[in-house]
């Protein structure tokens, strides 16, 4: 997270750790954590985008800036556990002053955000459809879906999509205001989710950004059911 994102790092390592360790967050928590995201600046844009091309299909993955030594080229990644063995990479994207992480074996692709369709009937997160040669990709709006006790008309108003980070092979896509780099993360790097029962989206928090981990499996699966982040 870069700085000036939020203007307490602390407070937001513990709304995270909150959520791993199933701790209720209390009232003041909410309102000082809701008093933050007012006052977020938004981020400088990596500059990703081939600016030369009237339409943008899709956007390059910014260069990592982790160090590479032992890598060996490609790294394996668990994808049958939220919990990795191995060292392995992730995408960092900001949204609304969070920062959220995505394993790069489970990224889709990542697309320039542009005119989506809104459709009835479905949950307010949803914010349509984007048509992308030829195929449907869903649109969630990735702050209502994540924060939604924090999402209010001013939050709303303020983020600034750009892009669409696509999960997996679905047709799943969260928006996002910029992308920040992509990393080598260990293991030891997370702070693993702990209660398998709740909040199955969230695989664990990375220690030095204090981000979120997606669990893009688990995502994709309460996407598909229409739930929030916040449902069971």
């Amino acid at each position: 997270m870069t700085k000036g994102s939020f203007s307490n790092e602390e407070v937001m390592e513990d709304y995270l750790s909150n959520l791993l360790t199933e701790k209720p967050v209390d009232e003041l928590h909410q309102q000082t954590v809701a008093r933050l995201l007012e006052k977020v600046e938004p981020e400088s844009q990596v500059q990703a985008v081939n600016t030369t091309k009237e339409s943008i299909e899709e956007v390059a993955v910014p260069e990592t800036n982790a160090d590479t030594e032992g890598s060996g080229g490609s790294v394996d990644v668990a994808t049958d556990s939220h919990i990795q063995t191995e060292l392995f990479q992730a995408l960092y994207f900001s949204v609304a002053g969070l920062t959220l992480a995505v394993p790069l074996t489970e990224l889709g692709g990542i697309h320039k955000l542009e005119k989506v369709s809104p459709l009835f009937g479905k949950p307010s997160w949803f914010n349509g459809v984007m048509i992308h040669r030829d195929e449907k990709l869903n649109v969630v709006d990735t702050a209502k879906w994540v924060m939604p006790e924090k999402y209010d008309e001013k939050l709303a108003e303020s983020v600034n999509y750009q892009y669409l980070i696509m999960l997996d092979e679905s047709p799943w896509g969260l928006s996002c205001e910029s992308l920040v780099n992509t990393v080598n993360l260990h293991p030891d790097d997370v702070k693993w989710r702990t209660n398998d029962s709740k909040r199955p989206w969230l695989a664990g928090m990375v220690k030095e950004k204090m981000c979120a981990l997606v669990n893009v499996k688990q995502l994709i699966s309460m996407l598909n059911q229409g739930l929030g982040s916040n449902d069971e």
